[in-house]
């Protein structure tokens, strides 16, 4: 929006593929949404109840500046737990979701110019995150038919003397794909041969269907030089308590909370005690939830591989996203989800959303259930540069 009372690096229109799509959807009634990654269910009664427990019990100040002690030590407990991983207390700082924990952690660690890589496709907000912080953002493209694997050969070959960070994320948005631990391995030692600062993204790690999570970070020699990114919104079905978490070195923990007291100051204490109660509990709230999605998942993707002209990677290794080749229709992206939307009133979002090596696919989130996605893909078979 160019106007004077807008600052100048605001006046060019950064509206999105996913944006204008869903623009277009509000001119139908009947719209099957399968866009956003925000969970049809709702949290967990459990974690509900206790944490207005202790609203009423006082909870309702500001907490310590780094998040509520409590959390912060069974965040510890839990990477112990999980993954024999020794985290300080001074290693962890609670954020107001994971989104914002992207940008301290940018803003903690790049100086203007600074490069940072990301693995593409990428979540939709990394680059201009990276922006936001005076960084410039790289691209580093992966490939279905490598597995969307990281190529370890292309990831050194854009290193520079400006790359600061290198941005992982796995189980993936959007490609629902894993990072092996042999493609880990090799980057660590990529890592560590260039003394970059790896941001490991570990928002899905309960959607791994196939293989345990192994985070980066318990790699040898990896955790000094690693930033964990967390969040509750999809672990716990919690989008909308914004709350999530940054494990680091001490040196960014530190920088991160001076940063975040002048942004929001402490994250939500209600939300912090949800956040602690569905830790606690998790062996009670997430085995049903991941199984639903898993289903779901499968389900869609069996589904896709019958319709022509599309197909995914089957069997799906991780969250509750496909994405949809569709090259065989002869057409982009955009248009294929426009069509999409017109012919079956099914919205998706655009596969040039998520990088430029995101052209030629579409993709899916399976937050609806199995009887809605039934009728999505009836649908969607339905339309015209779907037929054989």
């Amino acid at each position: 929006m160019k106007h004077r009372f807008v600052s100048k690096r605001y006046w060019k229109d950064q509206q999105t593929p996913m944006g204008k799509v869903d623009e277009l959807a509000k001119n139908y009634n009947d719209v099957i949404n399968l866009s956003l990654g925000d969970p049809d269910l709702t949290t967990h009664e459990l974690i509900i109840r206790k944490s207005f427990e202790d609203a009423s019990a006082g909870h309702t100040k500001y907490t310590d500046f780094r998040g509520d002690p409590e959390l912060r030590a069974e965040i510890c407990k839990y990477y112990k737990d999980m993954f024999g991983m020794t985290v300080k207390d001074e290693e962890v700082f609670v954020s107001a979701s994971g989104c914002l924990a992207m940008y301290l952690a940018l803003e903690a660690i790049l100086d203007d110019g600074d490069e940072v890589i990301l693995q593409a496709p990428f979540f939709t907000p990394y680059p201009q995150q990276v922006e936001l912080a005076r960084g410039i953002p790289v691209e580093l493209p992966t490939y279905e038919e490598e597995d969307f694997q990281i190529n370890i050969e292309r990831l050194e070959s854009l290193i520079t003397e400006r790359t600061k960070a290198l941005v992982i994320n796995t189980p993936s948005n959007p490609t629902g794909n894993c990072l092996t631990v042999d493609t880990m391995e090799k980057i660590a030692e990529i890592a560590e041969k260039y003394d970059l600062i790896v941001i490991a993204d570990d928002i899905y790690t309960s959607f791994s269907y196939q293989h345990p999570f192994v985070p980066f970070a318990s790699l040898p020699g990896m955790q000094e030089r690693t930033i964990i990114i967390n969040s509750f919104s999809k672990d716990y079905t919690m989008t909308g308590w914004r709350v999530g978490n940054i494990i680091a070195p001490e040196c960014i923990i530190k920088t991160v909370q001076q940063i975040n007291e002048n942004v929001v100051f402490t994250a939500p204490s209600i939300s912090q005690r949800a956040a602690l109660h569905g830790m606690r509990n998790r062996q009670i709230v997430q085995p049903e939830m991941v199984e639903e999605y898993r289903k779901r998942v499968y389900y869609a993707a069996e589904r896709i591989n019958e319709i022509p002209n599309m197909h995914v990677l089957y069997p799906p290794k991780g969250t509750f996203y496909l994405f949809v080749n569709i090259k065989d229709t002869g057409l982009d992206s955009v248009d294929v989800s426009d069509i999409i939307l017109r012919e079956a009133h099914v919205l998706t979002i655009p596969g040039i959303a998520f990088g430029n090596c995101g052209e030629g696919y579409i993709r899916l989130a399976c937050t609806v259930n199995v009887d809605t996605l039934k009728e999505a893909f009836d649908r969607i078979g339905k339309v015209s540069i779907f037929q054989k």
